[in-house]
């Protein structure tokens, strides 16, 4: 029988303490907040597998230090519900994304649930010294969000001759959120290496993100024919091209946290283990519950 490396055991502990103390953490938010997080399609599952996901990112961490990244999760899973299967005009986003960003600048939520949320999150990363100095990074970050959603809702709403090519897809991959969650990690745990290279630690976040996209989009086929939602598949590739780009792309990611490591290692870790996790999770189903990607 294969042998585990050593501390494989040991960290995987971790990971589920931290992944279950999570999902409590994230039911409770869930709780606070039920316009945002209706039984159908918000359930037990989708807050365990995004706790599971972050926990599995960071074993070495405690779960106040996972805490903003997990919170950040359910919420982007909160605003993609409502932007790409609620919102009808593209007003409705535009005014969520006012709401959010007024928020971010340290205004006041105005009873918009999304935004009420936001505060919640923006008070945590307050807290935490490198919020001064960083949070134009973290509203950047909010703003390609938005941008990138708003561009996606755009292309649906036009059909299919309106679709993008799948390199403008992807170069739209702002949308998957992934790496807002992990700017607001970085800030709320204060590393100071990682602070000290914010600007290049977003490219290689970008580059995960890519990856994430992708591998979403050939767990989540079926789902998004279902909902109407656009996939990199709809866009003249098969999932064997997609496949093969994930590798491309996995690759890119290979060789720019091996440069990292030799500084870093966790920081390394962080970003691999992402990736990791992804395809292991992504090959037998999505945080919605679709279990199989297409053949």
């Amino acid at each position: 029988m294969p042998t585990p490396p050593p501390g494989f055991g040991q960290l995987g502990g971790q990971a589920v303490a931290l992944g279950m103390a999570g999902a409590r953490d994230l039911g409770s938010c869930a709780r606070r907040h039920p316009e945002l997080f209706p039984a159908d399609p918000f359930d037990d599952r989708l807050f365990t597998a995004t706790a599971m996901a972050n926990a599995f990112g960071s074993p070495w961490e405690t779960a106040e230090r996972v805490r903003a990244a997990a919170r950040t999760s359910l919420w982007v899973f909160a605003a993609d519900y409502l932007v790409d299967y609620l919102a009808t005009t593209r007003a409705e986003i535009d005014d969520l994304a006012a709401a959010c960003r007024a928020v971010a600048a340290g205004g006041d939520p105005s009873g918009v649930p999304l935004a009420e949320f936001l505060a919640e999150l923006r008070d945590d990363l307050a807290a935490a010294p490198a919020f001064a100095a960083h949070a134009d990074a973290w509203r950047d970050q909010l703003d390609r969000y938005f941008a990138a959603m708003a561009r996606e809702w755009e292309w649906k709403q036009a059909g299919a001759d309106g679709r993008p090519t799948y390199e403008e897809y992807l170069a739209n991959a702002d949308n998957f959120g992934s790496s807002l969650v992990n700017i607001a990690h970085w800030i709320h745990t204060g590393d100071a290496y990682a602070l000290a290279h914010l600007d290049g630690l977003r490219t290689v976040s970008d580059a995960v993100q890519r990856v994430l996209r992708l591998l979403n989009d050939l767990a989540s086929y079926r789902r998004d024919l279902e909902w109407g939602d656009l996939n990199a598949l709809l866009l003249g590739v098969t999932p064997d091209q997609v496949r093969a780009r994930i590798t491309e792309l996995a690759g890119e990611v290979a060789a720019m946290t091996a440069r990292l490591r030799p500084a870093h290692p966790r920081l390394a870790d962080y970003l691999d283990l992402q990736v990791a996790y992804s395809v292991g999770f992504y090959g037998h189903g999505d945080y919605w519950g679709t279990p199989a990607e297409p053949e």
